[in-house]
This record gives structure tokens, C-alpha cells and sequence, in this order.
């Protein structure tokens, strides 16, 4: 099983999922156009604000070449910054009704499936003319925003500019380092003052953060396992963890796609947002609760739940991130809908903000290019270039391909989980039963970290139990994995 080919079977998926794997002609066409166009920039920048001065860096995965946003924050005193937020200009170089932007808008967004990546935007823009990379000069869209200690945000402005990322960093080296288990990485110690702004960005990160979690915040871990692949062949599974560095970025983004959301808002430009609705199966999470003995109030609570979170990741990190997907699941999906005014705002529960976009990761997704496209226009003061109704079914596409690219990501996951354990048939794992229901037992190995179906010996186990399984049946084909408990 060893040559089962992972690549072939991804592409398959995708075909399947309804996606266009690869660029027709003309989009590589305008895309070798657009990195020609690229050096215009210098005669195109005296339009636009020139912020290259200001120390930008960016923090990423390691291997992440297409780089969506810069950070900065200018200290104003002890209890108050100005924040900035750079997201990537894609619009200038795929604008509607142009080939690249026709392709993107089939695909709505990039699609990892742990074997291969296939991105929404060619790789001419999305990994070079319009990514943030370090050293080059590009245009972006930037957000600036007063934050105070309290998480309060005022001031809010929006800007064209030309800036230059100083330093690509990396989660894990940073994330080592704020920690404290990890020396300064080389590419802040060799930026002068660098240290000191990821310091400070650390700092706001939990000013935004103690104020969300005050609000209901929901803080959640899932076991996602990334395949390690080498010369085409998986060797292991990666569960990428949070860290200090992830969050500050995650809490610098859901910042500035609140504060887009809210922009765009107070001048009534019809918009993109992206809503989690108070579950309907609150019944469900109270009922969670009760069987670890905690209550719940009967009516959908964000706060009490965020509370509850955090209890049980203190009491029992073992079992916490099933669960988090269990939580999740009951959540149900966010989706996009069309917002015009702050009366019209259904909000996101999980992220416990009032109105919330998708903007700052326009190489990747296709609802922040449309939002892009709404700040552009309103700043330019020239009509909106969609009509609510054109909104309207852009937003139902964008939410069905991202739930289709999820399918497709998690079968993959569960395809190389399968070719990984196939020459494993026997091996004997410490496991947790995940799942015990009509529809059958599920249990996850700790090591590797990988999900099956226990098919023998299973009445009697019930969500929670520790116990030894036995590999006997894998079909990597539909990502399939049984066990027998022992």
C-alpha cells in the first residue's frame, strides 16, 4: 500500500467536490501579465499612501509563501497603541470579469489538503505579486485602529498604501520564543527594534483577547493531523498546536475583520459577513455538560459556555478536544450572508463579536477579495461594484465551496491517516472512545494521531473510556480505519 498515490486520489477529491484543480491557459496567461505589471509599482504608488517606513513583519506557517497580512503597532502610551493591519492588494492585479478572477470565483477559495495545495489564485500572484513577501514592495489595504489596555478599539481608518514586510517570521520559532523555550529567532534579532514590536504585539494580542473572553468568546482544540510527506510518501502525522504566536495573529485578525465589518457598516455599503447563529441545538451542549456533572443555562449563553471551555481544558486537557469538536459540531457552520447596516447584523457566536468579515486573507479566500473590492470602492467614494443582489448569491457560493473544500481537507486527512496505518494491520494502540451511538463506536489512537471505527468487541464503551485497539482493517481509498477493542 505503500504506492498508494495520495496525489492522484487528491485531485480525484477535488474533481469530485465540484473544484477546477487547474488553470485554464488564459488564467496563466494574465497571471505571467500580472508579474509584469508588478513593476509598475513605483509609478502606480505616488497614488497611494507610502507606509514602506514602518517596521511590518508578518508570522506565518514556516513553509507559507502566500503571505496575506503585515502587523505594526505604534505605541501611543502605556495603556493605549495604534494598530495596523496590512492586507494584500489582490484586486488590482485580478479584477472582475478578468480570467484569474473567474477562476477564483469557481473555486471561492485555496483548498490544503495536506498532500497537495491547490490555490485559488496562480502562483505567480498568490506566492509572489500579490504576497506580502519579505524585502519586496506591494500594494495592500491597510486598517488602523486605537486599542486600549480594556480591548477597546476607536478611530478606525482605512487606507491604500504601498508597504514592504521587513521580516517573515515563523509560528513555532516565535511562538518558542515568547514561550520561553526558544532563543530570539535569528530573523527578529537581525531587525533592529523587531523584538520589541512582536513584544508589544503580544501584549495587545491579550488586551483583544481578555476582552473577547469577557464577551463569550468560545476557545476550542480539535485534533486536525496535517500528513508529513516525504519523496511523495507520508511518514507521520502533525497536529500543529496553538501557541503564542498563533495568537497573536488570531486575535489581530478577528480584530481587524470586526473592525472592517463595522466600517463598512457605519457607511451602510452593503457587505459580506460571516455569522454563527446562537445554536439551535443548545439542548444538546447543556446535555454535554450535565454528563461531566456542570450545568448550563437552558437558553444559548455564550459567556457560560466560554466559562464552562475553560474549565474542562483545566480539568481534563486529555479529553478536551473531543470535546471541542463535539461543542463545534453542535455550533454548526458559519456562513455568509449579505449585511448593510448594524440593525441587520446577526453577529458570530463563537467569536463573541457583534459583526465580523472575512477580509484579511485575500490570496486564499474569495469573499475577502469581494470585500476588498467594497473598501476600494468606498474610499474611492465610486458605486459598490456589486449589487446586494449579486451579493447575495456571491455569499451563497463563497459559504457552499468552503464547505466543500472542508469535506475535501478532512477526507484527505482520513485517506493518508488510512495509507499511514496500512502496512500497520495488528499494531495495538492505546486509544478514547470518541463516539458510541447507533450509527456506531469511534475511537481515537493517541499515537498516531488518527480516528476509526471500532467494529469488534465494542458494546458496553461509551464516549470517554480509555482502551487498547487492534488494527485489522484499512481501506485508504475511502479514508476507513477499523479497529477491535481488546
Amino acid at each position: 500500500m505503500g504506492q498508494y498515490d495520495l496525489r492522484a486520489r487528491s485531485r480525484r477529491a477535488m474533481l469530485e467536490s465540484g473544484f477546477e484543480p487547474e488553470f485554464r491557459p488564459e488564467v496563466k496567461m494574465q497571471a505571467r501579465d500580472a508579474l509584469e505589471r508588478l513593476r509598475q509599482i513605483d509609478a502606480l504608488a505616488q497614488d497611494v499612501r507610502d507606509l514602506r517606513h514602518l517596521l511590518w513583519s508578518s508570522i506565518d506557517n514556516s513553509d507559507s509563501l502566500d503571505l496575506d497580512q503585515l502587523e505594526y503597532v505604534e505605541q501611543i502610551d502605556d495603556r493605549k497603541v495604534r494598530l495596523h493591519i496590512a492586507i494584500a492588494d489582490v484586486d488590482w492585479l485580478a479584477p472582475i470579469g478578468s480570467s484569474i478572477d473567474l477562476h477564483a470565483e469557481r473555486n471561492r477559495c485555496t483548498v490544503y489538503t495536506g498532500v497537495d495545495i491547490y490555490p485559488m489564485l496562480p502562483e505567480e500572484l498568490s506566492t509572489e505579486a500579490t504576497s506580502l513577501r519579505d524585502g519586496r514592495d506591494r500594494f495592500a489595504v491597510v486598517i488602523s485602529m486605537d486599542v486600549s489596555e480594556d480591548g477597546g478599539i476607536s478611530n478606525t481608518s482605512v487606507c491604500r498604501a504601498v508597504v514592504q514586510n521587513r521580516s517573515r517570521l515563523s509560528y513555532d520559532e516565535v511562538g518558542a520564543w515568547l514561550e520561553g523555550d526558544g532563543a530570539v529567532p535569528q530573523k527578529v534579532a537581525g531587525v533592529d527594534g523587531l523584538d520589541r514590536q512582536i513584544r508589544i504585539q503580544a501584549r495587545v494580542s491579550r488586551w483583544l483577547l481578555d476582552q473577547r473572553v469577557k464577551s463569550g468568546a468560545l476557545d476550542f482544540e480539535t485534533i486536525e493531523a496535517q500528513p508529513v510527506m516525504q519523496d511523495g510518501h507520508i511518514v507521520d502525522l502533525h497536529v500543529p498546536h496553538k501557541n503564542a504566536a498563533r495568537s497573536i495573529i488570531e486575535n489581530l485578525m478577528v480584530t481587524a475583520n470586526s473592525a472592517i465589518a463595522e466600517f463598512l457598516e457605519a457607511r451602510e455599503v452593503p457587505s459580506l459577513q460571516r455569522v454563527v447563529r446562537a445554536p439551535a441545538r443548545w439542548d444538546r451542549i447543556v446535555d454535554l455538560a450535565r454528563r461531566v456533572h456542570e450545568d448550563l443555562p437552558p437558553v444559548p449563553d455564550p459567556i457560560a459556555l466560554s466559562q464552562f471551555l475553560i474549565r474542562r481544558r483545566n480539568a481534563d486537557p486529555v479529553h478536551f478536544p473531543d470535546l471541542s469538536l463535539s461543542v463545534v459540531k453542535l455550533l454548526g457552520a458559519g456562513e455568509y450572508e449579505v449585511v448593510k447596516s448594524a440593525a441587520d447584523h446577526v453577529g458570530h457566536f463563537g467569536l463573541a463579536v457583534h459583526s465580523y468579515t472575512h477580509s484579511t486573507a485575500p490570496n486564499r479566500r474569495y469573499a475577502d477579495i469581494l470585500i476588498q473590492r467594497l473598501l476600494k470602492a468606498t474610499l474611492a467614494g465610486t458605486p459598490a461594484p456589486y449589487t446586494e443582489a449579486q451579493l447575495s448569491g456571491l455569499a451563497r457560493g463563497c459559504t457552499e465551496r468552503e464547505n466543500a473544500a472542508r469535506k475535501v481537507e478532512r477526507l484527505m486527512r482520513k485517506v493518508a491517516a488510512a495509507v499511514m496505518l496500512s502496512d500497520r494491520i495488528g499494531s495495538v494502540f492505546d486509544a478514547i472512545v470518541t463516539g458510541a451511538s447507533n450509527k456506531g463506536t469511534y475511537t481515537r489512537v493517541l499515537h498516531p494521531p488518527v480516528e476509526g471505527c471500532v467494529t469488534r468487541n465494542a458494546y458496553g464503551l461509551d464516549v470517554g473510556d480509555r482502551v487498547r485497539v487492534r488494527l485489522i482493517h484499512t481501506d485508504p481509498d475511502k479514508g476507513h480505519i477499523d479497529f477491535e477493542c481488546l
